[in-house]
């Protein structure tokens, strides 16, 4: 048979080169393409657990920070909100046990907290998703026995100072307790689930 003036070692050479070559390109294709199935450094961020250092929350104050760009609420509470809350007629609330999944399984009880002290709610109210006014004392709001609480201005929803939406209102549901957890006595994980330390 005749090599009809064919060099096989160069064809070897430049058949070997061009598969290296398309099989660099094909990586340098697919990398990028694949990036692009990952969330975005500001996707992660905006889902990312945040922490607030409430070391320098005085009792009865409120400090809000920021989770998945909605307003999260801390209240520190006093002995007396805490009473107050404790004490509040069930028959005045829509669902004072909670039973609308609102909260983490671990939020149980009036005070929906981890620690009786400490009240860590979304600030947006459950009818058009507004923000209620912190109203703390039992006399700042025009309301027959104001435990104290949560008022929203804008169509006259009430919540107690556990976001327990009041009967009659326009707002169906309670305010949401998001995921959180404690990492030590002074600051708060937000985002983050007690199991997940």
């Amino acid at each position: 048979m005749a090599d009809n003036g064919v060099n096989k070692g160069r064809r070897r050479l430049l058949l070997g080169a061009t598969t290296v070559v398309g099989a660099v390109g094909a990586v340098g294709v697919a990398v990028p393409f694949v990036a692009s199935w990952q969330p975005s450094a500001r996707a992660r961020a905006a889902g990312a657990p945040v922490s607030a250092d409430v070391s320098k929350l005085e009792p009865g104050q409120r400090m809000t920070v920021e989770w998945r760009g909605r307003p999260v609420w801390v209240v520190r509470r006093t002995p007396d909100m805490i009473e107050r809350t404790e004490n509040l007629d069930p028959a005045r609330l829509a669902d004072p046990d909670s039973q609308e999944p609102q909260q983490p399984a671990y939020i149980t009880g009036p005070l929906r907290s981890v620690r009786p002290e400490y009240s860590v709610l979304i600030g947006i109210c459950t009818h058009l998703g507004c923000s209620p006014l912190f109203r703390p004392e039992p006399d700042d709001v025009d309301m027959t026995a104001w435990p104290g609480g949560y008022f929203c201005p804008c169509h006259g929803s009430y919540f107690d100072l556990s976001g327990r939406v009041f009967r009659n209102v326009p707002a169906p549901l309670n305010l949401e307790v998001p995921p959180y957890r404690f990492d030590g006595d002074a600051v708060i994980v937000v985002g983050e689930d007690e199991e997940a330390a």
